[in-house]
Order: C-alpha cells, then sequence, then structure tokens
C-alpha cells in the first residue's frame, strides 16, 4: 500500500507509547515476494536455475508455476497441510519510509526442511540462509556446516527475532555475510562481537549502504566500495536487496571479481527500486549493458554481459 504523506509527520515521539493510528492508502497492489521467491526470481532471470527451499501452503500453486516458468526449481518446496503462505504487509510513504507486518504461516514449517537431502538431489554449491522461520535459520546453517557446502548468512528482517547466540551461530563460518547498514549495527550488538571479530569469521563480508551504493570486505580485510547505478525514478524499495543479492551472488560464483559481483547486484536492484512490485521487474539486455556502460564503464559492461 501507499500512503500519500509521510510516517514521520503523524508519529508523536512524545505518543509511542499509546499510539493508534489508521493511515488512508491510495491504493492496494497484491504481488508475489518473499526473500527467497524475489532472489531466485532474480537469479532465473539471470540465466541460472536456483533451487527455491521454504514452506509454503496450498495456496502456492499459482505463485509456483509464475516461479517455475521464470527458470526456478520449485521441486524442494514443502507446502503445508494447515497453514497459509507467509504474507508481508506494508505501507510505504512519500519519503520510502516502511511499516510493515508479517505472517509467517506455513514458513513456521521451514524447520522441518532438510537441508543434506535436498542436496544429496541437486548439485548443490552454496546455500543461501535467508529470513526465515528462525529455528528454520538455525537448522539449516548446521546443516549446511555438516555436508561441508558453502553458505551466505543474510539474516536481513530476522535478525531482530534472532538471540545473540543465534546470531554468532548464522556468522561463524559464512562464505558470505549479507547486511545493511543498520543490520550490521545491529548484528555487532547482538554478537557482542566487534566488527573485526565479525569479519575474521566470514569469507566475505557485504553491506550495503542504499544510496551510498556498498562496501565489500574480503577475508584478507581488502575493501571494495562500489557506487549505485543512478535510478530513473524511485518507485519501490521493496525487495531491493533481494535483487543485489541475486545478481551480486550470480556474478561472483561465476568467478567475477567482487568489483563485478556489486556492480551486477547494484543494477539489478535498481531494476526493482524503478518497479511496482518485487518481482514486476524485466531484463532487458541492450538497456542492462547501457546502463552498466554510463555507471561504471565499458570494461564492466563487456565482462558482466555473459551473465546478461
Amino acid at each position: 500500500m501507499r500512503f500519500p504523506g509521510r510516517f514521520a509527520d503523524v508519529l508523536l515521539a512524545d505518543q509511542l507509547d499509546h499510539v493508534s493510528l489508521s493511515f488512508l492508502v491510495d491504493d492496494l497492489q497484491i504481488r508475489r515476494g518473499g526473500v527467497a521467491g524475489n532472489i531466485a526470481y532474480a537469479m532465473g532471470l539471470l540465466k541460472q536455475r536456483p533451487v527455491l527451499v521454504g514452506a509454503v501452503g496450498a495456496d502456492f500453486a499459482e505463485y509456483r508455476q509464475w516461479l517455475e516458468d521464470s527458470g526456478v526449481d520449485c521441486s524442494a518446496v514443502h507446502t503445508s497441510e494447515k497453514a497459509h503462505t507467509a504474507r508481508f504487509v506494508c505501507t510505504t510513504d512519500e519519503a520510502m519510509a516502511q511499516i510493515a507486518s508479517f505472517y509467517p504461516g506455513a514458513m513456521s514449517e521451514a524447520r522441518d526442511i532438510d537441508i543434506a537431502a535436498i542436496a544429496a538431489a541437486h548439485d548443490v554449491d552454496l546455500v543461501l540462509v535467508g529470513a526465515n522461520d528462525p529455528e528454520a535459520m538455525v537448522a539449516h546453517t548446521r546443516q549446511a556446516k555438516a555436508q561441508g557446502i558453502a553458505y551466505a548468512a543474510d539474516p536481513s528482517q530476522q535478525l531482530a527475532r534472532l538471540d545473540g547466540e543465534q546470531a554468532t551461530e548464522l556468522v561463524d563460518g559464512a562464505a558470505y555475510l549479507f547486511t545493511n547498514k543498520y543490520e550490521w549495527a545491529l548484528l555487532q550488538q547482538k554478537t557482542g562481537l566487534s566488527e573485526a571479530e565479525i569479519t575474521a569469521k566470514v569469507g566475505i563480508r557485504v553491506t550495503t549502504l542504499g544510496a551510498e551504493g556498498v562496501l565489500v570486505v574480503d577475508a584478507d580485510g581488502t575493501e571494495v566500495r562500489v557506487g549505485v547505478v543512478p535510478e530513473v525514478a524511485k518507485i519501490d524499495p521493496t525487495g531491493v536487496g533481494d535483487g543485489f543479492r541475486a545478481g551480486f551472488l550470480t556474478a561472483h560464483r561465476a568467478g567475477l571479481s567482487l568489483e563485478r559481483a556489486a556492480q551486477l547486484g547494484s543494477l539489478i536492484a535498481v531494476l526493482i527500486l524503478e518497479t511496482t512490485g518485487t518481482q514486476e521487474w524485466t531484463l532487458n539486455t541492450g538497456d542492462a549493458l547501457e546502463r552498466l556502460t554510463k555507471a561504471y564503464g565499458s570494461d564492466a559492461a563487456d565482462e558482466l554481459s555473459v551473465l546478461l
């Protein structure tokens, strides 16, 4: 939903302990989403064949067909017999601030999914442990470690739900750690670990910085900073981080440098920013290469063209 005003103008700092507000919104859009679905959809458009892992309700059938038509393998998805698919209800104001609620539904059954069994049935070289049922996130992290499968820790919205011990377990041994600027500060607070201590526990640390781009720190402490692809318009920020992760991992797992990976991630992120909905965007190769050239130069566009 979209609120034609600013939340900051109606939220009173000294009244938040008994806030009771209703926002009259301009429109309602019902869209496909979810962290895993968004990332998998983007990777499908990038000519990959991601395996979607998650728990859904019986109402997932149409969404399943959409993802499969977009190049996503949904054979590992668990279907609940009693709960609906998770729902994220979000209102965005004119300043791109958001107030949202999340209903987990069938997601709570994701803890019963066995990563080892899925890995045995597919050619898996990386597991992304994203925002999910907290118990599932911990279980899947442990299973990936036990199987010796590289994994990316991406706690995202669920970082607030994880305690310090759980957050530390997710981070320790991750091939990649994804956070935004706020989540990076929250992760340090939750775990009680310093920036250097967390960095030492992961292979590659990726911190998205909004309009300031992204900071990537590799295992030896080398920093790579990449700016954003300039946007044509700011339409909807929902799912921008998911798109970045899809582009980054696609490029880096294909053998390209951290800089190129961040550049592809930034391109996918801006395509989503300019679109209402997290899976309504499309990828036009010619336009993508032109925007990469303008933002990062012809060498970047040439190297990334094989993925577009």
